[in-house]
C-alpha cells in the first residue's frame, strides 16, 4: 500500500479509536515501527511486517478495555494518520494471567528466535517503570510521509493538555534516538537508558512533569515509530 505524502486539504481531528478500525490501527503502527530498532531486533526479517503487524493487533487487545486507550487522528470519511496507545493510572501492566493466556499469540508474532528477547525487552522496562501513579505511553506513529506535519503533536496534545489539567504525569520509553527531541519539546525529560543484552539496543525512559499551563498541548511537530514497546502487554 502506498504511504500518503501530504494532509488532507479537509483536516483531520483526535478521537478514539472504534473497534472495527483495530485492523487499519495495527497496519499503520506496523508501517510506523517497520524501521524500529527494537522491533528488528526482536522480530526475524524473513516476517517483520505481518510479525509487527500482529504485535499491535495483540497490543491493542491487551489496551482496548481500558478507557481511552487507543486514540487516533482520522478525517471525517474515516482515513487513520496516527494512533496512539494509552494506560491510565494504574493499569499500565496486566495481570499474570492475561501475560499467561497472551503468551501462545505473542508466540506467533516473535517465534522461537524473537520470543526470548521480546521476554528481555519486557523485563527490563519492567525493572525501571516508575511506581508514581502516571499515565504511560507505550506505543505511538504517524504514517509514512506525514512526519514534521503536527499530526503527532495534535494526536499527544489533547491527552497531554488532559493530563495538565488533572495534575497527572506521563511515562513513556523512546525506542528511536532521534524522536528525543520531539519528545522534549513536549515536555518529555529522559530519566535513564535501557540497554538491551546481546548488544541489542538502547531505549531511553522519558517522564512528563504536568504542566499547570497547558503548554505541552500548543507544541507542533509530528513523530514515526515514536514510543518504545511493551512487547509481551
Amino acid at each position: 500500500m502506498s504511504a500518503p505524502s501530504a494532509l488532507p486539504s479537509a483536516g483531520y481531528g483526535i478521537r478514539f479509536a472504534r473497534p472495527a478500525e483495530s485492523g487499519a490501527v495495527a497496519a499503520l503502527l506496523a508501517r510506523a515501527f517497520a524501521d524500529d530498532p527494537v522491533m528488528a531486533w526482536m522480530i526475524p526479517a524473513a516476517d517483520r511486517d505481518r510479525g509487527i503487524a500482529r504485535y499491535f493487533r495483540l497490543a491493542q487487545r491487551q489496551q482496548r478495555p481500558r478507557a481511552g486507550a487507543v486514540r487516533v487522528a482520522a478525517t471525517q470519511d474515516g482515513r487513520l494518520l496516527g494512533a496512539a496507545l494509552w494506560s491510565g493510572p494504574g493499569t499500565w501492566k496486566p495481570s499474570a494471567a492475561a501475560e499467561l493466556a497472551a503468551l501462545p499469540r505473542y508466540a506467533c508474532v516473535f517465534g522461537l528466535r524473537g520470543l526470548p528477547r521480546a521476554g528481555e525487552v519486557q523485563n527490563a522496562m519492567h525493572e525501571v517503570h516508575p511506581p508514581t501513579p502516571h499515565w504511560y505511553l507505550p506505543s505511538v506513529g504517524t504514517d509514512r510521509g506525514l512526519q514534521g506535519m503536527g499530526v503527532g503533536s495534535a494526536l499527544l496534545g489533547q491527552q497531554l493538555a488532559d493530563c495538565d489539567r488533572l495534575g497527572q504525569p506521563v511515562y513513556l520509553e523512546s525506542s528511536n534516538v532521534t524522536n528525543i527531541p520531539f519528545y522534549e519539546k513536549l515536555g518529555f525529560r529522559i530519566t535513564g537508558e535501557i540497554r538491551l543484552p546481546e548488544g541489542g539496543p538502547t531505549l531511553w525512559p522519558m517522564w512528563r512533569d504536568p504542566d499547570p499551563a497547558g503548554a505541552g498541548a500548543t507544541h507542533q511537530g509530528a513523530s514515526r515509530g515514536s514510543s518504545g514497546h511493551g512487547p509481551m502487554r
